[in-house]
């Protein structure tokens, strides 16, 4: 891989684009996913809660990323609840509402597996205080291992859901020249007053407190190695000088899915994502060498 900035780019990817252009390809179909921009407030605005994948994870290894993950098929199941329905989470994101509470469950879930922080309590408008300790880290552990469904941690916890803390921001669907591909809701949400992260999960290996500019510069910089919806996101945090402001203008976000496009044009094949130019690509249409993915 050979960029100018941080963008996360496979050496696979110009054969898989032209093996798609082709017709020798078909797309894997995308699983379903979501993750969360998890913010705190600081003298200097919000700072985002990011985790470094490790850098042998087939998929992007090395990536700087947010909490989340892939919707568990018993995220679908009746969940303790408090907030906005999932029929109206349902018209936000855009699917039908057991799609909608499977996402939502999937957020939330995968933050406490991912960073210890959970997004529920014990009423309607209260919020665990304190995630740490020797029975919670057990649970969260069986979670993780799929030996405990959520449903079932929040009635043993006798916690609700709390749905209201999340706001859509945004939706992106890996290229269909990927071997793995999602179908990824992002969300953004404070971090519950009490709780803190933690590096919980298997994945990354280092945890980092850091504001969208300074990520966003990191990344201009090769510094920090990102894909294209992780930095985008970042950017378009910059404007919020708090987590509350976020989560007010996550209300009237456009979570119409960003998905690559291929194209030919000119004995090239151009690579793009709608509406995200920085990320656009030019790819020779018969392999030239390691520099082919450069633009």
């Amino acid at each position: 891989m050979s960029t100018s900035n941080g963008q996360w780019y496979p050496p696979e990817w110009p054969d898989r684009i032209r093996a798609l252009t082709r017709g020798e390809l078909d797309p894997v179909r995308p699983r379903r996913a979501a993750t969360v921009l998890l913010l705190r407030d600081g003298a200097d605005g919000p700072a985002v809660h990011m985790l470094r994948r490790r850098a042998s994870m087939a998929f992007a290894g090395g990536a700087y990323a947010y909490p989340g993950g892939s919707v568990d098929p018993r995220d679908e199941r009746d969940v303790p609840w408090a907030g906005p329905a999932p029929a109206d989470w349902a018209r936000r994101l855009g699917v039908d509402a057991a799609s909608a509470q499977a996402i939502v469950c999937a957020a939330v879930r995968e933050t406490f597996e991912e960073a210890g922080v959970l997004l529920a309590g014990p009423t309607p408008g209260t919020v665990v205080a304190d995630t740490t300790g020797p029975e919670w880290e057990a649970e969260r552990a069986a979670l993780v291992s799929r030996e405990l469904a959520f449903a079932d941690f929040l009635v043993r916890r006798g916690l609700l859901l709390r749905s209201d803390l999340l706001g859509g921001w945004a939706r992106w669907i890996t290229p269909e020249f990927e071997p793995r591909r999602y179908d990824t809701w992002f969300f953004v949400a404070a971090l519950p007053q009490g709780q803190r992260t933690r590096n919980a999960s298997t994945e990354a290996d280092r945890t980092v407190w850091i504001s969208p500019a300074e990520a966003a510069d990191g990344f201009d910089r090769g510094e920090l190695l990102m894909m294209p919806p992780t930095i985008s996101t970042l950017r378009q945090l910059r404007p919020y000088g708090s987590a509350a402001d976020a989560l007010a203008a996550a209300r009237d976000r456009d979570l119409t899915p960003v998905l690559a496009r291929a194209r030919l044009e000119g004995g090239e094949i151009v690579l793009s994502w709608p509406g995200h130019d920085e990320f656009t690509r030019h790819v020779a249409m018969k392999p030239s060498g390691p520099s082919e993915a450069d633009s």
